[in-house]
């Protein structure tokens, strides 16, 4: 069983990491808005600007989440935790989205970070879930307002 000290120092860290993930999260998210509100992307109509729109979102969004994965990684392996950087980011991304293979585990004394982790990786999915849904309603709410718009201004000129 860990010692006191170790738990404590265990915890310490544990809570960085939850507060680390959740700033990038909280300032890529906030740069994601504030691009999105400077591209005029949700005003402008076409297909095509939808298709680069829905793919530019998600790239953007899966590159925090590969940040996010890479600080626990590196954490990992700055700690021994993992043999190598390779191992160390690997475990990571499948703690983090949980997908959880078992190839790799960590040491005892750490093991109650890979749970942390999972918890604060499918919260910031879920977070990225929301704004992805939110932001695509947005724009799939404009652009039938917009077509209402123009179907009624064509039946006014018709009479």
């Amino acid at each position: 069983m860990p010692s006191l000290p170790s738990i404590l120092r265990i915890s310490f860290y544990a809570v960085g990491l939850v507060v680390i993930t959740v700033v990038i999260h909280a300032v890529g998210f906030d740069a994601l808005l504030r691009a999105l509100i400077r591209s005029r992307v949700l005003t402008t109509s076409g297909f095509g600007h939808a298709i680069r729109f829905v793919i530019g979102l998600a790239c953007r969004l899966i590159l925090i989440h590969l940040l996010e994965i890479s600080v626990w990684g590196l954490f990992y392996f700055w700690r021994g935790c993992l043999p190598n950087f390779q191992d160390a980011v690997y475990f990571s991304g499948a703690t983090y989205t949980t997908a959880g293979y078992g190839d790799l585990v960590l040491p005892k004394a750490w093991r109650i970070l890979a749970p942390l982790e999972a918890l604060t990786g499918i919260l910031m999915c879920g977070i990225s879930a929301a704004l992805f849904f939110a932001v695509v309603s947005r724009r799939i709410s404009k652009e039938m307002q917009r077509k209402t718009a123009l179907e009624h201004q064509s039946a006014a000129n018709e009479q």
